[in-house]
């Protein structure tokens, strides 16, 4: 069995070898250099199974860039498994010669074979469907059909109740929040508190034992059961920080072997933080770049992934002269033949130097679109002269699109990071108490409101506007143009207390309640997906010419320019549909007031309210909220 990894600045490696359970350091080999970054040791009787780490020496300058310590055991970049979850110690941050040897504190790179590489497939996701966003220990582990033993767990989404909730909601692929193994935040344990959402990794390979004990083949498998019922799944993957994080981090893998190489660092050696972590991954340097592109295909390869969102995508991108669509890493995920087939999600923004980067990714990638969020939040809050804006958003925002022929957008209210659409319509403050940072955590501005009373209400008005309001948003999103994502509960009002930065919430409040979900609401989302499938005009990615789409007023006239912009108009009539076909009118009724919408007629059709969709046949819509009518021959 060969051993090998990449320092172009080390002196001396190792390989070190533990016992069957992995707790006792067997034997420790010295890895040969060959070239100037490569050191490697062939080890007989290694094989599957065998359990390691790496250990490097070198400068100890953290100053400059230099963290070697030939006591901190490392883990592989580029092992397959760990043979336990990371667990945050004082000690692994503890300088040279201060902390004893790491080794009793981590876990251990399992030896493992490779699985049979999958055929190539196109990906299960069609241009516009719906992306189901989900935190896999979260959304299980409530479950009451899922196995006891199997909650919390990648192999519970392939359970027949959770893959007949994904078909009824017409899903056409989840997302699965991270998966690779992750380590909590150091202030974290103090505060009796977990990292809940995994985006903080140590290993880009290694599945996290929590979530996948089977490790790659139980992703596999749980693909295979999701790709039989007619659903892909993308992985949310980050490879843009290790949890090694600043000068007090710890030293887990990446930095001990060469920091300089993996990691940005400013002319005077200190780490760049453009991911508001602490570090920041160098995607620039030839090793960062063919560690990510290598567990890029391997997921495909092997799990038969059909996509990847990418967290804080412009890390990826970043040069010495800052964001370049063209940079190396995106360059060659778009020529490479595995990656480049993928469905490719960017979130475009970091918080470096010219962090925001909204609509400049190019093909292939789909974009998620925060200024859809935030406009259509605004919108459905009261706030006036948005009826112009709503309608580009609706219609694919090509205003931040504008040079291209199909939009990119990925249309999205809420996520993992921010409100949930209900705590949207209950809260206008953000109420992070819970995560122990006196509330001084999470995005302060979330263009959100509270129908007249703070938080949860029993009072029947209240709950009645907050459902009209909910309906009134979700219905925004089936009918935009492009790709949509929904997060996970936000069909049945799940609400975090108004907690819009949940990542340290690991417990049953925050888990979702399957057996407490408004089976009503639930319904109307799954009307709305339907109805989209059924309508491509809603969901495809050109940009909406005068054959497909009239924009009108709630008495059929169409709308003059001043009105666009007037903070007067709160109504909208989207028309759909070519003249020689049947046509969906989208009524949106911004105004607190119901107002009776004038449907253009046509000799030898009618108009029909939309299963489930329409409050009124006679075409009378309830204020704040939307409704639709199909029109039908005869």
């Amino acid at each position: 069995m060969r051993f090998a990894l990449r320092s172009a600045h080390a002196t001396r490696a190792w390989l070190s070898l533990f016992d069957e359970a992995g707790e006792r350091e067997a034997a420790r080999v010295d890895l040969a250099r060959e070239g100037p970054d490569l050191w490697s040791a062939a080890i007989e009787g290694a094989g599957e199974g065998a359990r390691y780490g790496f250990r490097a020496d070198g400068p100890d300058d953290p100053d400059r860039g230099f963290w070697f310590d030939p006591g901190k055991l490392l883990i592989d970049p580029c092992a397959r498994r760990i043979d336990r979850p990371y667990v945050y110690d004082p000690r692994l941050a503890a300088r040279r010669g201060e902390g004893g040897d790491t080794a009793p504190l981590m876990p251990k790179c399992v030896v493992e074979r490779p699985l049979e590489p999958l055929p190539l497939r196109p990906p299960l996701f069609r241009p516009g469907g719906l992306i189901y966003e989900l935190q896999v220990r979260s959304f299980t582990m409530r479950h009451p059909d899922v196995p006891q033993e199997k909650r919390g767990t990648v192999a519970a989404l392939a359970e027949p109740a959770v893959i007949a909730h994904l078909q009824k909601l017409g899903v056409d692929a989840v997302e699965l929040m991270p998966i690779a193994a992750w380590m909590d935040e150091r202030h974290l344990p103090p505060l009796g508190l977990r990292n809940a959402w995994g985006y903080n990794p140590v290993s880009f390979m290694a599945l996290d034992p929590r979530l996948a004990p089977g490790g790659l083949q139980e992703l596999r498998e749980t693909v295979a059961a999701l790709h039989g019922a007619g659903i892909g799944v993308i992985l949310d993957v980050v490879f843009n920080h290790t949890a090694e994080s600043d000068a007090f981090g710890p030293t887990l893998s990446l930095r001990g072997l060469d920091a300089p190489s993996y990691f940005r660092h400013a002319s005077d050696g200190r780490l760049v933080n453009d991911t508001g972590t602490g570090n920041t991954l160098n995607c620039e340097h030839p090793f960062t770049r063919a560690l990510i592109l290598d567990t890029l295909r391997l997921l495909v390869r092997e799990t038969g992934v059909d996509g990847f969102r990418l967290d804080l995508a412009p890390v990826l991108g970043r040069t010495a002269h800052g964001f370049d669509p063209h940079a190396p890493l995106l360059e060659a995920m778009r020529a490479d033949p595995l990656i480049g087939s993928r469905v490719l999600i960017a979130e475009p923004w970091d918080i470096g130097p010219g962090g925001y980067q909204l609509g400049r990714f190019g093909r292939p990638f789909l974009e998620w679109n925060d200024r859809f969020r935030d406009d259509v939040r605004r919108f459905w809050r009261g706030d006036g002269g948005l009826l112009g804006t709503l309608a580009t958003r609706l219609s694919g925002s090509f205003d931040v699109f504008a040079s291209e022929r199909e939009t990119r957008s990925l249309n999205f209210l809420a996520a993992h990071d921010g409100m949930t659409l209900h705590d949207v319509t209950a809260y206008a403050e953000k109420h992070n108490e819970a995560n122990g940072e006196e509330n001084r955590d999470g995005h302060g501005e979330n263009f959100s409101w509270n129908n007249g009373v703070e938080g949860s209400s029993r009072n029947a008005r209240v709950a009645a506007a907050r459902e009209r309001d909910i309906r009134a948003l979700l219905a925004t999103l089936f009918c935009s143009r492009g790709a949509i994502m929904l997060t996970a509960g936000d069909e049945w009002a799940r609400t975090q207390g108004g907690n819009n930065n949940a990542y340290a919430q690991d417990n049953e409040r925050f888990w979702l309640d399957w057996e407490g979900r408004d089976g009503i609401l639930e319904a109307y989302a799954a009307a709305l997906s339907a109805l989209r499938r059924a309508f491509p005009e809603l969901s495809a990615s050109t940009e909406l010419g005068p054959d497909t789409v009239q924009w009108l007023k709630e008495n059929g006239a169409p709308l003059l320019p001043h009105e666009w912009s007037d903070g007067a108009s709160r109504r909208l009539l989207m028309l759909l549909g070519r003249a020689d076909a049947a046509r969906l009118a989208v009524c949106v009724n911004g105004d607190r007031r119901a107002s009776r919408f004038a449907l253009p007629a046509r000799e030898g059709w009618r108009w029909a309210a939309a299963p489930g969709l329409a409050a009124d046949p006679t075409r009378s819509v309830p204020g704040r909220s939307v409704s639709f009518f199909v029109e039908l021959a005869g």
